[in-house]
Protein backbone atom coordinates (compact mmCIF):
# COMPACT_ATOMS: atom_id res chain seq x y z
CA UNK A 1 0.00 0.00 0.00
CA UNK A 2 2.65 2.36 0.94
CA UNK A 3 4.75 1.50 -2.58
CA UNK A 4 1.68 2.55 -4.41
CA UNK A 5 1.11 5.74 -2.74
CA UNK A 6 4.94 6.66 -3.32
CA UNK A 7 4.08 5.49 -7.41
CA UNK A 8 1.16 8.11 -7.15
CA UNK A 9 2.86 10.63 -5.54
CA UNK A 10 5.68 10.81 -8.26
CA UNK A 11 3.11 10.62 -10.58
CA UNK A 12 1.40 13.47 -9.48
CA UNK A 13 4.95 15.43 -9.22
CA UNK A 14 5.81 14.45 -12.55
CA UNK A 15 2.25 15.67 -14.23
CA UNK A 16 2.43 18.99 -12.53
CA UNK A 17 5.68 19.29 -13.97
CA UNK A 18 4.38 18.65 -17.70
CA UNK A 19 1.74 20.50 -17.13
CA UNK A 20 3.34 23.82 -15.92
CA UNK A 21 5.75 23.10 -19.33
CA UNK A 22 2.98 22.37 -22.05
CA UNK A 23 2.34 25.00 -24.33
CA UNK A 24 -0.62 27.28 -23.29
CA UNK A 25 -0.48 25.93 -19.57
CA UNK A 26 0.32 29.13 -18.07
CA UNK A 27 -2.73 28.56 -15.39
CA UNK A 28 -2.48 30.43 -11.98
CA UNK A 29 -0.23 28.53 -9.36
CA UNK A 30 -2.76 27.39 -6.64
CA UNK A 31 0.00 28.24 -4.40
CA UNK A 32 3.44 30.89 -3.95
CA UNK A 33 5.69 28.39 -2.24
CA UNK A 34 7.84 27.92 -5.85
CA UNK A 35 8.27 32.09 -6.36
CA UNK A 36 9.05 32.12 -2.12
CA UNK A 37 11.63 29.28 -2.71
CA UNK A 38 13.41 30.62 -5.79
CA UNK A 39 13.05 34.48 -3.96
CA UNK A 40 15.29 32.89 -0.78
CA UNK A 41 17.44 31.17 -3.07
CA UNK A 42 18.26 34.42 -4.74
CA UNK A 43 18.40 36.54 -1.88
CA UNK A 44 16.42 38.70 -3.27
CA UNK A 45 14.75 40.92 -0.38
CA UNK A 46 12.55 39.58 2.55
CA UNK A 47 9.72 36.69 2.28
CA UNK A 48 7.32 38.52 4.40
CA UNK A 49 6.48 40.89 1.60
CA UNK A 50 5.89 37.42 -0.75
CA UNK A 51 1.55 36.74 -0.96
CA UNK A 52 0.91 33.32 0.51
CA UNK A 53 -1.36 32.49 -2.48
CA UNK A 54 -1.99 34.25 -5.91
CA UNK A 55 -3.77 37.37 -6.10
CA UNK A 56 -4.81 40.14 -8.54
CA UNK A 57 -1.61 41.82 -9.96
CA UNK A 58 -3.21 45.48 -10.29
CA UNK A 59 -0.03 47.50 -9.62
CA UNK A 60 2.56 45.37 -11.72
CA UNK A 61 4.04 47.09 -14.69
CA UNK A 62 5.73 44.78 -16.10
CA UNK A 63 4.48 41.24 -15.00
CA UNK A 64 1.05 42.59 -15.28
CA UNK A 65 -1.23 39.08 -16.16
CA UNK A 66 -4.65 38.51 -16.74
CA UNK A 67 -4.72 35.43 -13.93
CA UNK A 68 -4.00 36.11 -10.61
CA UNK A 69 -0.33 36.78 -9.74
CA UNK A 70 2.28 35.63 -6.90
CA UNK A 71 4.59 39.24 -7.59
CA UNK A 72 3.90 42.65 -5.87
CA UNK A 73 5.25 45.79 -8.01
CA UNK A 74 8.09 46.10 -4.65
CA UNK A 75 8.89 42.14 -5.83
CA UNK A 76 9.09 43.29 -9.10
CA UNK A 77 11.19 45.86 -8.87
CA UNK A 78 13.24 43.94 -6.81
CA UNK A 79 13.02 41.22 -9.81
CA UNK A 80 14.29 44.54 -12.69
CA UNK A 81 17.42 44.90 -10.24
CA UNK A 82 18.33 41.05 -10.13
CA UNK A 83 17.73 41.10 -14.25
CA UNK A 84 20.17 44.01 -14.62
CA UNK A 85 22.49 42.28 -12.20
CA UNK A 86 22.49 39.25 -13.82
CA UNK A 87 23.01 40.50 -17.45
CA UNK A 88 26.48 42.38 -15.98
CA UNK A 89 27.89 39.10 -14.54
CA UNK A 90 26.87 37.44 -17.65
CA UNK A 91 28.75 40.05 -19.59
CA UNK A 92 31.71 39.88 -17.32
CA UNK A 93 31.92 36.63 -17.00
CA UNK A 94 32.00 36.31 -21.25
CA UNK A 95 35.08 38.42 -21.53
CA UNK A 96 37.25 37.42 -18.72
CA UNK A 97 38.95 34.99 -20.68
CA UNK A 98 39.89 38.02 -22.97
CA UNK A 99 40.26 40.47 -20.35
CA UNK A 100 42.59 38.22 -18.40
CA UNK A 101 44.60 37.19 -21.96
CA UNK A 102 45.08 41.15 -22.97
CA UNK A 103 46.00 42.26 -19.32
CA UNK A 104 48.26 39.42 -18.10
CA UNK A 105 50.44 39.72 -21.40
CA UNK A 106 50.15 43.76 -21.23
CA UNK A 107 52.11 43.43 -17.78
CA UNK A 108 54.41 40.95 -18.84
CA UNK A 109 55.47 43.14 -21.73
CA UNK A 110 56.12 46.20 -19.45
CA UNK A 111 57.80 43.98 -17.06
CA UNK A 112 60.04 42.29 -20.02
CA UNK A 113 60.46 46.27 -21.75
CA UNK A 114 61.49 47.55 -18.06
CA UNK A 115 64.35 44.78 -17.72
CA UNK A 116 65.35 45.36 -21.26
CA UNK A 117 65.94 49.21 -20.84
CA UNK A 118 67.74 48.04 -17.20
CA UNK A 119 69.97 45.56 -18.92
CA UNK A 120 70.93 47.84 -21.61
CA UNK A 121 71.82 50.65 -19.03
CA UNK A 122 74.16 47.66 -17.42
CA UNK A 123 75.61 47.57 -20.89
CA UNK A 124 76.96 51.17 -21.59
CA UNK A 125 77.90 51.61 -18.18
CA UNK A 126 80.16 48.13 -18.42
CA UNK A 127 81.41 49.28 -21.49
CA UNK A 128 82.45 52.71 -19.88
CA UNK A 129 83.74 51.48 -16.72
CA UNK A 130 85.86 48.33 -18.45
CA UNK A 131 86.97 50.70 -21.60
CA UNK A 132 87.22 53.98 -20.82
CA UNK A 133 87.67 53.91 -17.00
CA UNK A 134 89.35 57.38 -16.59
CA UNK A 135 85.66 59.32 -18.11
CA UNK A 136 83.48 56.45 -16.43
CA UNK A 137 82.18 58.62 -13.51
CA UNK A 138 80.46 61.10 -15.81
CA UNK A 139 79.84 58.95 -18.67
CA UNK A 140 77.51 56.61 -16.55
CA UNK A 141 75.75 59.39 -15.29
CA UNK A 142 75.28 60.52 -19.22
CA UNK A 143 73.51 56.77 -19.66
CA UNK A 144 71.28 56.51 -16.39
CA UNK A 145 69.80 59.83 -17.73
CA UNK A 146 69.29 58.59 -21.27
CA UNK A 147 68.00 55.43 -20.63
CA UNK A 148 65.73 57.26 -17.71
CA UNK A 149 64.21 58.81 -20.82
CA UNK A 150 63.95 55.56 -22.63
CA UNK A 151 61.58 53.96 -20.48
CA UNK A 152 59.92 57.47 -19.87
CA UNK A 153 59.73 57.13 -23.60
CA UNK A 154 58.38 53.91 -23.90
CA UNK A 155 55.49 53.88 -20.85
CA UNK A 156 54.10 57.08 -22.91
CA UNK A 157 55.81 59.81 -21.52
CA UNK A 158 55.38 63.09 -23.74
CA UNK A 159 58.97 63.36 -25.38
CA UNK A 160 60.81 63.25 -28.49
CA UNK A 161 63.51 60.87 -29.38
CA UNK A 162 65.41 62.43 -31.55
CA UNK A 163 65.77 64.86 -28.53
CA UNK A 164 66.91 63.01 -26.07
CA UNK A 165 69.25 61.01 -28.04
CA UNK A 166 70.61 64.39 -29.71
CA UNK A 167 70.89 65.06 -25.66
CA UNK A 168 72.97 62.18 -24.66
CA UNK A 169 75.43 62.63 -27.39
CA UNK A 170 75.85 66.32 -26.64
CA UNK A 171 76.68 66.02 -22.84
CA UNK A 172 78.44 62.92 -23.87
CA UNK A 173 80.83 65.11 -26.01
CA UNK A 174 82.26 66.71 -23.15
CA UNK A 175 83.45 63.87 -21.46
CA UNK A 176 85.37 62.37 -24.00
CA UNK A 177 86.93 65.78 -25.01
CA UNK A 178 88.24 66.14 -21.44
CA UNK A 179 89.00 62.77 -20.56
CA UNK A 180 90.44 61.17 -23.84
CA UNK A 181 90.97 63.84 -26.65
CA UNK A 182 92.16 66.48 -24.43
CA UNK A 183 93.15 65.51 -21.02
CA UNK A 184 93.85 67.48 -18.16
CA UNK A 185 95.31 67.21 -14.56
CA UNK A 186 91.52 68.51 -13.90
CA UNK A 187 88.52 68.88 -15.08
CA UNK A 188 87.21 71.23 -17.75
CA UNK A 189 85.17 74.57 -16.36
CA UNK A 190 80.95 74.03 -16.56
CA UNK A 191 80.92 77.07 -19.11
CA UNK A 192 83.44 75.31 -21.69
CA UNK A 193 81.66 72.03 -21.11
CA UNK A 194 78.24 73.80 -22.01
CA UNK A 195 80.42 75.38 -25.34
CA UNK A 196 81.25 71.59 -26.26
CA UNK A 197 78.04 70.86 -25.76
CA UNK A 198 76.22 73.50 -28.29
CA UNK A 199 78.80 72.86 -30.88
CA UNK A 200 78.77 69.13 -30.85
CA UNK A 201 75.86 68.99 -33.90
CA UNK A 202 77.79 71.42 -35.74
CA UNK A 203 81.32 69.80 -35.22
CA UNK A 204 80.10 66.23 -35.87
CA UNK A 205 82.88 64.30 -33.48
CA UNK A 206 80.75 60.87 -34.06
CA UNK A 207 79.99 61.26 -37.07
CA UNK A 208 76.89 59.99 -38.41
CA UNK A 209 76.02 57.64 -35.62
CA UNK A 210 73.98 60.23 -33.59
CA UNK A 211 71.59 60.07 -36.98
CA UNK A 212 71.86 56.59 -36.74
CA UNK A 213 71.15 56.01 -33.39
CA UNK A 214 67.92 58.54 -33.54
CA UNK A 215 66.53 56.34 -36.58
CA UNK A 216 66.93 52.89 -34.22
CA UNK A 217 65.49 54.51 -31.53
CA UNK A 218 62.61 56.01 -33.16
CA UNK A 219 61.67 53.25 -35.18
CA UNK A 220 62.13 50.80 -32.36
CA UNK A 221 60.60 52.84 -29.54
CA UNK A 222 58.00 53.49 -30.82
CA UNK A 223 56.26 50.88 -32.01
CA UNK A 224 57.00 49.40 -28.36
CA UNK A 225 54.99 52.50 -26.51
CA UNK A 226 52.23 51.93 -29.23
CA UNK A 227 51.84 48.30 -28.71
CA UNK A 228 51.90 49.04 -24.94
CA UNK A 229 49.00 51.90 -25.39
CA UNK A 230 47.08 49.82 -27.46
CA UNK A 231 46.59 46.85 -25.26
CA UNK A 232 45.87 49.07 -22.32
CA UNK A 233 42.91 50.31 -24.31
CA UNK A 234 42.20 46.89 -25.20
CA UNK A 235 41.39 46.63 -21.71
CA UNK A 236 39.92 49.62 -21.42
CA UNK A 237 37.69 48.82 -23.89
CA UNK A 238 36.58 45.54 -21.98
CA UNK A 239 35.85 47.44 -18.94
CA UNK A 240 33.46 49.44 -20.61
CA UNK A 241 31.37 46.88 -21.98
CA UNK A 242 31.08 45.33 -19.03
CA UNK A 243 29.60 47.83 -17.27
CA UNK A 244 27.09 49.34 -19.93
CA UNK A 245 24.62 51.40 -18.94
CA UNK A 246 20.89 49.75 -19.93
CA UNK A 247 18.46 51.57 -21.16
CA UNK A 248 15.05 51.63 -19.03
CA UNK A 249 13.13 49.80 -21.98
CA UNK A 250 16.46 47.57 -21.91
CA UNK A 251 16.06 46.59 -18.08
CA UNK A 252 11.85 45.88 -18.49
CA UNK A 253 12.53 43.28 -21.21
CA UNK A 254 15.19 41.46 -19.58
CA UNK A 255 13.08 41.65 -16.20
CA UNK A 256 10.12 40.52 -18.72
CA UNK A 257 12.32 37.54 -20.16
CA UNK A 258 13.61 36.17 -17.18
CA UNK A 259 11.74 36.83 -13.70
CA UNK A 260 7.96 37.69 -15.09
CA UNK A 261 7.70 33.63 -15.49
CA UNK A 262 8.63 33.56 -11.96
CA UNK A 263 4.94 35.80 -11.04
CA UNK A 264 2.55 32.86 -12.80
CA UNK A 265 4.44 29.97 -10.97
CA UNK A 266 6.52 29.14 -14.35
CA UNK A 267 9.99 29.37 -12.59
CA UNK A 268 11.54 26.48 -14.18
CA UNK A 269 11.05 27.81 -17.68
CA UNK A 270 13.67 29.78 -20.09
CA UNK A 271 12.89 31.81 -23.02
CA UNK A 272 12.54 31.11 -26.17
CA UNK A 273 15.92 31.06 -28.53
CA UNK A 274 14.17 33.73 -31.00
CA UNK A 275 12.77 36.08 -27.69
CA UNK A 276 16.14 35.58 -25.93
CA UNK A 277 18.21 37.39 -29.30
CA UNK A 278 16.05 39.93 -29.71
CA UNK A 279 16.16 41.28 -26.26
CA UNK A 280 19.87 40.64 -25.92
CA UNK A 281 20.37 42.32 -29.11
CA UNK A 282 18.50 45.18 -28.21
CA UNK A 283 20.18 45.81 -25.09
CA UNK A 284 23.78 44.82 -26.75
CA UNK A 285 22.76 46.79 -30.03
CA UNK A 286 25.96 50.01 -29.02
CA UNK A 287 28.29 47.05 -28.12
CA UNK A 288 27.50 45.27 -31.67
CA UNK A 289 28.62 48.79 -32.55
CA UNK A 290 32.34 48.10 -31.49
CA UNK A 291 32.76 44.88 -33.41
CA UNK A 292 33.89 46.53 -36.80
CA UNK A 293 36.27 48.59 -35.03
CA UNK A 294 37.31 45.75 -32.81
CA UNK A 295 37.95 43.65 -35.62
CA UNK A 296 40.25 45.82 -37.09
CA UNK A 297 42.39 46.79 -33.87
CA UNK A 298 43.47 43.25 -33.51
CA UNK A 299 44.44 43.12 -37.01
CA UNK A 300 46.22 46.08 -36.91
CA UNK A 301 47.53 44.82 -33.76
CA UNK A 302 48.87 41.61 -35.71
CA UNK A 303 50.43 43.31 -38.60
CA UNK A 304 52.48 46.47 -36.12
CA UNK A 305 53.77 43.04 -34.11
CA UNK A 306 55.26 41.55 -37.94
CA UNK A 307 56.90 44.97 -38.21
CA UNK A 308 58.35 45.00 -34.90
CA UNK A 309 59.79 41.62 -35.90
CA UNK A 310 61.48 42.13 -38.95
CA UNK A 311 62.84 45.67 -38.32
CA UNK A 312 63.91 47.51 -35.69
CA UNK A 313 63.08 45.42 -32.85
CA UNK A 314 63.38 46.95 -29.63
CA UNK A 315 65.33 44.23 -28.09
CA UNK A 316 67.96 43.94 -30.51
CA UNK A 317 68.53 47.79 -30.27
CA UNK A 318 68.60 48.25 -27.22
CA UNK A 319 70.61 45.61 -26.20
CA UNK A 320 73.44 47.10 -29.05
CA UNK A 321 73.33 50.42 -28.18
CA UNK A 322 76.29 50.32 -26.25
CA UNK A 323 78.23 49.19 -29.23
CA UNK A 324 76.72 51.81 -31.10
CA UNK A 325 78.23 54.24 -28.26
CA UNK A 326 81.69 53.00 -28.61
CA UNK A 327 81.85 53.17 -32.21
CA UNK A 328 80.63 56.69 -31.70
CA UNK A 329 83.60 57.02 -28.95
CA UNK A 330 86.44 55.82 -30.81
CA UNK A 331 85.72 57.67 -34.20
CA UNK A 332 85.72 60.68 -32.11
CA UNK A 333 89.14 59.35 -30.57
CA UNK A 334 90.75 59.05 -34.21
CA UNK A 335 89.66 62.41 -35.53
CA UNK A 336 91.01 64.28 -31.60
CA UNK A 337 93.53 66.61 -33.42
CA UNK A 338 91.37 67.28 -35.74
CA UNK A 339 88.54 67.71 -33.06
CA UNK A 340 90.90 70.05 -31.15
CA UNK A 341 91.04 72.31 -33.75
CA UNK A 342 87.44 72.94 -34.38
CA UNK A 343 86.84 73.05 -30.95
CA UNK A 344 89.42 75.48 -30.16
CA UNK A 345 88.67 78.16 -32.91
CA UNK A 346 84.10 77.66 -31.51
CA UNK A 347 85.01 77.25 -27.63
CA UNK A 348 88.50 78.67 -27.16
CA UNK A 349 91.56 76.82 -25.39
CA UNK A 350 89.98 74.51 -22.46
CA UNK A 351 89.27 76.56 -19.24
CA UNK A 352 89.77 73.46 -15.96
CA UNK A 353 88.41 73.36 -12.47
CA UNK A 354 90.97 73.44 -9.93
CA UNK A 355 89.45 69.98 -8.56
CA UNK A 356 89.35 66.83 -10.31
CA UNK A 357 86.25 64.71 -10.76
CA UNK A 358 86.06 61.35 -8.87
CA UNK A 359 87.03 57.58 -10.18
CA UNK A 360 84.39 55.12 -11.80
CA UNK A 361 82.13 53.40 -9.41
CA UNK A 362 80.10 50.09 -10.93
CA UNK A 363 77.09 49.22 -8.80
CA UNK A 364 77.70 45.22 -9.24
CA UNK A 365 75.31 44.73 -7.15
CA UNK A 366 72.80 45.95 -9.48
CA UNK A 367 74.19 44.09 -12.54
CA UNK A 368 73.98 41.22 -10.80
CA UNK A 369 69.87 41.69 -9.32
CA UNK A 370 68.76 42.89 -12.95
CA UNK A 371 70.42 39.75 -14.31
CA UNK A 372 69.24 37.54 -11.36
CA UNK A 373 65.40 38.34 -12.48
CA UNK A 374 66.15 36.55 -16.07
CA UNK A 375 65.65 32.89 -16.32
CA UNK A 376 67.77 31.31 -19.03
CA UNK A 377 65.79 28.14 -18.57
CA UNK A 378 63.57 29.36 -21.05
CA UNK A 379 64.07 29.45 -25.12
CA UNK A 380 61.09 31.84 -25.14
CA UNK A 381 61.65 35.51 -27.07
CA UNK A 382 60.01 38.58 -26.76
CA UNK A 383 59.09 38.25 -30.38
CA UNK A 384 57.83 34.88 -30.20
CA UNK A 385 55.55 35.84 -26.68
CA UNK A 386 54.16 38.64 -28.83
CA UNK A 387 53.54 35.72 -31.64
CA UNK A 388 51.64 33.65 -29.39
CA UNK A 389 49.90 36.48 -27.92
CA UNK A 390 48.39 37.76 -31.44
CA UNK A 391 47.60 33.81 -32.47
CA UNK A 392 45.01 33.82 -29.30
CA UNK A 393 43.64 37.50 -29.54
CA UNK A 394 42.79 36.46 -32.69
CA UNK A 395 40.53 34.00 -31.83
CA UNK A 396 38.51 36.97 -30.27
CA UNK A 397 38.24 38.72 -33.23
CA UNK A 398 34.64 38.34 -33.75
CA UNK A 399 33.99 38.61 -29.92
CA UNK A 400 31.79 41.53 -30.17
CA UNK A 401 29.68 40.93 -33.15
CA UNK A 402 28.60 37.30 -31.81
CA UNK A 403 28.12 38.57 -28.11
CA UNK A 404 24.34 38.23 -28.15
CA UNK A 405 24.64 34.86 -29.85
CA UNK A 406 26.58 33.59 -27.08
CA UNK A 407 25.06 35.07 -24.14
CA UNK A 408 21.21 33.46 -25.29
CA UNK A 409 23.23 29.87 -26.51
CA UNK A 410 25.24 29.67 -22.74
CA UNK A 411 22.24 27.61 -21.39
CA UNK A 412 20.09 30.20 -20.71
CA UNK A 413 17.42 29.64 -23.49
CA UNK A 414 15.25 26.43 -23.56
CA UNK A 415 16.85 23.27 -25.69
CA UNK A 416 15.29 23.28 -29.53
CA UNK A 417 12.09 21.62 -29.66
CA UNK A 418 10.90 22.32 -25.68
CA UNK A 419 8.37 24.80 -24.76
CA UNK A 420 9.48 28.07 -23.69
CA UNK A 421 8.88 31.04 -22.91
CA UNK A 422 7.80 34.25 -25.28
CA UNK A 423 6.92 37.26 -22.97
CA UNK A 424 3.26 36.05 -22.18
CA UNK A 425 3.29 32.32 -21.93
CA UNK A 426 4.96 28.91 -22.60
CA UNK A 427 4.38 28.26 -26.11
CA UNK A 428 6.48 25.60 -28.52
CA UNK A 429 8.31 27.99 -30.82
CA UNK A 430 8.73 32.27 -30.89
CA UNK A 431 6.65 33.31 -34.14
CA UNK A 432 8.04 37.28 -33.85
CA UNK A 433 10.95 38.25 -36.39
CA UNK A 434 14.01 38.08 -34.89
CA UNK A 435 16.35 41.16 -36.02
CA UNK A 436 20.02 41.17 -36.48
CA UNK A 437 22.85 43.03 -34.62
CA UNK A 438 23.66 46.63 -34.58
CA UNK A 439 21.67 50.12 -34.00
CA UNK A 440 20.17 49.98 -37.56
CA UNK A 441 18.76 46.56 -37.39
CA UNK A 442 17.17 47.30 -34.20
CA UNK A 443 14.15 49.35 -35.96
CA UNK A 444 12.26 46.78 -36.24
CA UNK A 445 13.21 45.18 -32.96
CA UNK A 446 9.57 43.90 -31.42
CA UNK A 447 10.76 43.39 -27.54
CA UNK A 448 13.31 46.46 -27.44
CA UNK A 449 13.17 49.84 -28.78
CA UNK A 450 16.45 51.67 -29.16
CA UNK A 451 17.02 55.45 -29.66
CA UNK A 452 20.03 55.88 -30.40
CA UNK A 453 23.66 55.74 -29.42
CA UNK A 454 25.21 55.13 -25.98
CA UNK A 455 27.68 58.31 -26.27
CA UNK A 456 30.02 56.22 -23.67
CA UNK A 457 30.54 53.54 -26.88
CA UNK A 458 30.89 56.09 -29.04
CA UNK A 459 33.89 57.50 -27.17
CA UNK A 460 35.67 54.31 -26.90
CA UNK A 461 34.68 53.62 -30.68
CA UNK A 462 36.36 57.11 -31.35
CA UNK A 463 39.99 55.66 -28.92
CA UNK A 464 39.95 52.61 -30.95
CA UNK A 465 39.80 54.45 -34.45
CA UNK A 466 42.82 56.79 -32.80
CA UNK A 467 44.83 53.48 -31.62
CA UNK A 468 44.33 52.06 -34.78
CA UNK A 469 45.97 54.43 -36.49
CA UNK A 470 48.73 54.53 -34.08
CA UNK A 471 48.79 50.90 -34.66
CA UNK A 472 49.31 51.13 -38.80
CA UNK A 473 51.92 54.38 -37.92
CA UNK A 474 49.85 56.49 -39.93
CA UNK A 475 49.77 59.10 -37.14
CA UNK A 476 53.46 59.60 -37.46
CA UNK A 477 54.12 60.83 -41.22
CA UNK A 478 57.86 60.58 -40.19
CA UNK A 479 57.58 56.93 -40.86
CA UNK A 480 55.10 56.49 -42.87
CA UNK A 481 54.38 52.97 -41.89
CA UNK A 482 56.08 50.20 -39.99
CA UNK A 483 57.66 48.30 -41.99
CA UNK A 484 60.38 50.78 -43.48
CA UNK A 485 63.41 49.53 -45.28
CA UNK A 486 66.43 48.84 -43.62
CA UNK A 487 69.49 51.05 -43.95
CA UNK A 488 72.95 51.57 -43.46
CA UNK A 489 75.85 50.12 -45.04
CA UNK A 490 77.91 47.23 -44.06
CA UNK A 491 77.41 45.07 -41.10
CA UNK A 492 76.39 47.80 -38.35
CA UNK A 493 73.43 47.07 -35.84
CA UNK A 494 70.70 47.80 -39.04
CA UNK A 495 71.95 44.80 -41.00
CA UNK A 496 71.78 42.79 -37.43
CA UNK A 497 68.34 41.97 -37.07
CA UNK A 498 66.83 38.86 -37.79
CA UNK A 499 63.79 38.07 -40.10
CA UNK A 500 60.20 36.56 -38.98
CA UNK A 501 60.50 33.71 -36.81
CA UNK A 502 58.66 30.35 -38.50
CA UNK A 503 57.88 27.06 -36.62
CA UNK A 504 60.62 25.75 -37.80
CA UNK A 505 62.83 27.84 -35.53
CA UNK A 506 60.91 26.50 -32.26
CA UNK A 507 58.72 29.74 -32.52
CA UNK A 508 55.30 27.55 -32.08
CA UNK A 509 52.95 29.28 -29.61
CA UNK A 510 51.22 27.79 -26.83
CA UNK A 511 47.79 28.54 -27.31
CA UNK A 512 47.14 28.59 -23.32
CA UNK A 513 46.81 32.08 -23.17
CA UNK A 514 48.69 31.81 -19.76
CA UNK A 515 52.27 32.95 -19.56
CA UNK A 516 53.96 30.86 -17.64
CA UNK A 517 56.78 31.55 -18.59
CA UNK A 518 60.06 34.23 -18.06
CA UNK A 519 60.79 35.83 -21.51
CA UNK A 520 64.36 35.24 -22.46
CA UNK A 521 65.83 38.07 -23.40
CA UNK A 522 69.20 37.37 -24.87
CA UNK A 523 71.95 34.85 -24.80
CA UNK A 524 74.78 37.63 -24.54
CA UNK A 525 74.95 38.57 -20.97
CA UNK A 526 77.25 41.20 -19.68
CA UNK A 527 78.91 38.03 -17.95
CA UNK A 528 80.05 36.73 -21.30
CA UNK A 529 80.91 39.99 -22.35
CA UNK A 530 84.52 40.76 -23.94
CA UNK A 531 84.08 44.73 -24.90
CA UNK A 532 88.45 44.38 -25.99
CA UNK A 533 87.19 41.52 -28.34
CA UNK A 534 85.66 43.76 -30.45
CA UNK A 535 87.65 44.45 -33.64
CA UNK A 536 86.91 48.04 -34.91
CA UNK A 537 88.91 49.38 -38.15
CA UNK A 538 88.89 53.26 -39.02
CA UNK A 539 90.44 54.99 -41.62
CA UNK A 540 93.01 57.74 -40.70
CA UNK A 541 93.80 60.93 -42.50
CA UNK A 542 95.88 59.56 -44.55
CA UNK A 543 93.72 56.88 -46.20
CA UNK A 544 95.36 54.09 -43.76
CA UNK A 545 93.57 51.76 -41.45
CA UNK A 546 94.27 51.95 -38.03
CA UNK A 547 93.36 49.17 -36.15
CA UNK A 548 91.83 49.56 -32.47
CA UNK A 549 90.70 46.48 -31.41
CA UNK A 550 90.46 46.78 -27.46
CA UNK A 551 92.61 50.06 -27.34
CA UNK A 552 89.49 51.88 -26.32
CA UNK A 553 91.45 55.43 -26.71
CA UNK A 554 95.50 56.30 -25.42
CA UNK A 555 95.33 58.22 -23.03
CA UNK A 556 98.55 59.71 -20.77
CA UNK A 557 98.91 56.89 -18.72
CA UNK A 558 99.10 54.61 -21.87
CA UNK A 559 101.57 56.67 -24.06
CA UNK A 560 103.88 57.33 -20.28
CA UNK A 561 103.79 53.47 -20.07
CA UNK A 562 105.13 53.30 -23.52
CA UNK A 563 107.68 55.80 -23.09
CA UNK A 564 109.10 53.75 -19.88
CA UNK A 565 109.23 50.32 -21.72
CA UNK A 566 111.23 52.26 -24.82
CA UNK A 567 113.85 53.70 -22.36
CA UNK A 568 113.81 50.46 -20.42
CA UNK A 569 114.64 48.47 -24.08
CA UNK A 570 117.39 51.57 -24.70
CA UNK A 571 118.98 50.87 -21.67
CA UNK A 572 119.49 47.02 -21.80
CA UNK A 573 120.40 47.64 -25.56
CA UNK A 574 123.40 50.09 -24.62
CA UNK A 575 124.58 47.73 -21.58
Amino acid sequence: MRGKSLSLGVFSLCFLLLAAAAPGAAVPPQSCEALRKVFQLRQLGPLRGIPESPRAGVDLQVCASKNPTCCTKKMEERYQAAAKLDIEQVLQTSSATLKFLISHNAAAFQETFEMLVRMAENYTSTLFCKTYRNMAAEATTRAQEFFTDVGLFVFGADISTEEFVNRFFDTLFPVIYDHVINPGLTDISLEYAECLQMARRDIKPFGDIPQKAIRQMGRSLLPSRTFLQALNLGIEVINTTDHLHFSKDCSRALLRMQYCPHCQGLTLSKPCMGYCLNIIRGCLANIAEVDLHWQGYIQSLEELSSAMSRTYDIEHVLLNFHLLVNDALLQACVSGPELSEQVNKVCGPPVRKPMQSPGCYLDQNRDNQGLKMFSRDSEETLAIRRKEFISQLRLYRAFYGGLADQLCGNELTAANGLPCWNGEDVVRSYTHRVVGSGIKAQSANPEVKVKGTDPVISQIIDKLKHVIQLLQGKSFPKYDKWDVQQTGSGGGVDEQISGDCDDEDGCGGSGSGEVKRVLKITDWMPDKMNLSGVKQIHQTKDGSTLDTTGAGCTTTADYMTFMLISLVTLFLSLW
